[in-house]
């Protein structure tokens, strides 16, 4: 039985997105023993102007983590609120786990590196199209009373453990982000799955697009050899630099 981890984020959350890395890691190791339910924590119901400590605030969470960051969003076209791309979330977890990690990767990539407005119904469902979900099927789900109603739920209980996102909860235990989360995974019975890290192609095949601190991580790279290995498979076209203003993604050529 895995050990069920739920995870209070949210999609234009830059704590979040800087901890993809270690979240990706985490799910390498411990594979089919653990499992991860997104519980949409609702960061803003609304946004106010001005927004110079939002792009401040990215661009310190960018030099911590490593991650790639664009806060050009909040000077060209902030976002009004999160409300709809967590309601989206919700929508396209109707799909099954795959299609909500699928898409809540789309969107933070969208929000965070690439300055997408992602508060609109049509600009979430170009981005449940590009993320492979059914369309037509999302469009009716993100309509549904259901996904208001789910989303509500996950507002009380995010709002029940802590108004700071992210954290995780396993068991009773809430876990944040300066906590040890492999260790509460351990400690509530998971168990790694075993054998060698992922090499980069492998890892880009598994997971698609990544940030550097997140090939570092997975494929348990120092640094310096994790961007040299991603240069090299680069001069050989078998992976190519997608340029964010503070970083790179990379993805199979």
């Amino acid at each position: 039985m895995p050990v069920r981890v739920r995870y209070h984020t949210d999609p234009a959350c830059p704590a979040s997105w800087a901890a993809e890395p270690a979240l990706r890691r985490l799910v390498t190791q411990f594979g089919a023993d653990l499992s991860i339910t997104y519980v949409m924590g609702g960061l803003a119901r609304e946004y106010e102007a001005p927004h110079a400590g939002r792009l401040l605030q990215w661009l310190e969470h960018a030099d911590r983590s490593g991650m790639p960051f664009d806060p050009r969003l909040w000077s060209e076209g902030p976002i009004a609120s999160t409300y709809p791309a967590c309601m989206a979330v919700k929508a396209a977890a109707e799909q099954g786990p795959d299609a909500e990690a699928r898409y809540i990767r789309a969107l933070r990539e969208g929000l965070m590196c690439f300055r997408r407005k992602l508060d609109s119904k049509e600009a979430l469902v170009e981005e449940a199209r590009g993320a492979g979900l059914d369309v037509p099927r999302f469009r009716v789900d993100l309509d549904s009373h259901a996904i208001v109603e789910a989303f509500g739920a996950d507002l009380d209980a995010t709002r029940a453990h802590s108004p700071e996102l992210p954290f995780w909860v396993v068991g009773e235990r809430v876990i944040g982000p300066g906590d040890d989360l492999r260790a509460a995974v351990e400690e509530a019975g998971a168990r790694p799955a075993g054998g060698d890290a992922p090499d980069v192609p492998g890892a880009l095949a598994r997971f698609g697009r990544m940030a550097g601190a997140e090939v570092e991580a997975v494929c348990d790279l120092p640094g310096p050899r994790a961007n040299a290995e991603l240069w090299r498979l680069a001069a050989e076209w078998r992976v190519k630099p997608v340029r964010v203003l503070t970083g790179t993604l990379w993805e199979a050529a």
